[in-house]
């Protein structure tokens, strides 16, 4: 039985590991990314299809036992690593983490900032139900964080506070 044996050595396998994970950590962090609860049908094709597309990159010829638990430890390891290096090295989490940016502010929408986030109408005007405002004009200021929620600061401060709204980052500078 050949559950156990290697077709590629582990140093291999940590090396295409270590790869995939950079590139789809660049990747997701120049086109951005939605919360998993967020997914769209599109989201979840694309994920499918990467994961799909990333594996025999990451294998190789290697379809051992040990080798699937090499590559689970090295992503873990990986994942551990740079949460790690995101909280100590200030200059890693700039890099890795998008800024809050204000989409909304003085009862206006920003409509540049608008579009070159991505955000639709739809998810703006949802964002302001969920706070319990009717409208932008009842608004101080509206800013979409880094994590992708929006947040709403009401003129009206007694105003019911909603949960924060996740929306889908197109591209963050």
């Amino acid at each position: 039985m050949h559950l156990f044996r290697f077709a590629e050595s582990a140093q291999a396998l940590i090396l295409r590991c270590a790869a995939i994970y950079l590139v789809l950590l660049i990747g997701l962090r120049l086109f951005g990314k939605r919360e998993v609860g967020q997914f769209t049908l599109f989201d979840l094709v694309f994920v499918l299809l990467v994961a799909n597309a990333v594996q025999p990159a990451m294998t190789g010829p290697d379809n051992s036992l040990s080798g699937g638990f090499i590559i689970i430890a090295a992503l873990l390891l990986l994942n551990f690593g740079v949460s790690r290096l995101r909280v100590r090295f200030p200059a890693v989490e700039r890099l890795l983490e998008s800024k809050s940016v204000v989409v909304a502010e003085n009862g206006g929408w920003l409509h540049d900032v608008l579009r070159r986030e991505g955000i639709t109408d739809a998810e703006c005007m949802a964002t302001l139900r969920e706070h319990g405002v009717a409208s932008v004009e009842e608004t101080t200021l509206v800013v979409l964080e880094a994590d992708g929620s929006l947040s709403v600061v009401p003129k009206d401060r007694d105003v019911m506070r909603g949960r924060r709204r996740k929306v889908r980052f197109i591209k963050r500078s």
